[in-house]
């Protein structure tokens, strides 16, 4: 099967698992990425190596048609961490597909793994949808990878465990039944759809529990997390901390050594011990 990859790194295993199944690529679709949260270093390489073209630009409706000039209709157009809609697509490639991290109808949305910790889901999935041009992460089920996650669980942990899966539907059912997936999809019915977090959601707030507090720099894990320091706002990348009575007035920093700080929480303290004054995608920019 030749199929189109329109995506970035962050489910890029799927690429890969696919060309190593025996499909045939025939172009990459990306989009631009800053090198901090988003690459696509990895998929532009992967596209080089099978000698295949690279557009960063939105999928239009002439780029597909010119790949089913070439190449037939005959082909799959696989979508895994794309950000916009696709349309157009039907009658000119064979079949379109998407592949989200998250347990469909559940957790749609440009990026639900937050939210999964945050809640304290007791399990997570990816799931290989066709792709619906009414809208994001819609369409009927191909085929799903659900798996139990933790109450330790990292943003880090469970996004390797999402490309994990990613990978192991793409070189599994997708690379192997996808025309009888394909007959026999089935409706999601009713779901939620999860936004983009805000700067609030990334907040953390010490008038809550030690426990609500470290899941919430778990869920965010390298992508940090926001607090109010002195009066200062920082960047929160990692964190520990203790249950322990006390009359520290919330937010008060009762401790430091060199770069760790102790904070007065609810119920406890929280030590943080990995932050910055600015965020990680500022880092190194000089200005100029």
């Amino acid at each position: 099967m030749k199929f189109a990859f329109a995506g970035i790194d962050f489910l890029g295993g799927v690429f890969e698992a696919l060309a190593a199944a025996g499909w045939q690529p025939i172009k990459l679709f990306s989009r631009p990425c800053d090198g901090i949260y988003d690459q696509n270093d990895g998929v532009v390489a992967l596209a080089r190596k099978h000698r295949v073209p690279i557009q960063l630009s939105r999928i239009r409706v002439a780029d597909l048609e010119a790949l089913s000039a070439e190449h037939g209709r005959d082909w799959t157009l696989v979508v895994a961490g794309y950000p916009w809609l696709i349309t157009g697509w039907p009658g000119r490639v064979r079949y379109a597909l998407n592949i989200h991290p998250s347990p469909l109808p559940d957790g749609r949305g440009p990026y639900p793994l937050f939210r999964a910790i945050l809640e304290s889901y007791e399990s997570w999935g990816v799931t290989a949808h066709v792709l619906a041009e009414g809208g994001f992460d819609i369409g009927d089920i191909l085929a799903q990878d659900v798996f139990p996650i933790s109450g330790t669980e990292t943003h880090e942990t469970l996004l390797a465990r999402c490309q994990m899966a990613a990978m192991r539907l793409a070189r599994g059912p997708i690379a192997r039944d996808l025309p009888a997936l394909w007959r026999k999809a089935e409706p999601q019915g009713d779901g939620a759809y999860w936004p983009r977090v805000t700067d609030l959601d990334r907040s953390l707030d010490f008038r809550q529990p030690v426990d609500t507090i470290l899941r919430r720099i778990r869920a965010f894990g390298a992508i940090e997390t926001l607090a109010r320091i002195n009066d200062n706002r920082i960047f929160v990348q990692e964190a520990s901390g203790w249950m322990e009575g006390h009359r520290h007035p919330p937010g008060t920093v009762v401790h430091s050594y060199r770069r760790q700080i102790l904070v007065a929480a609810r119920d406890g303290y929280v030590h943080i011990t990995r932050w910055s004054p600015i965020p990680l995608a500022d880092a190194g920019n000089t200005g100029r």
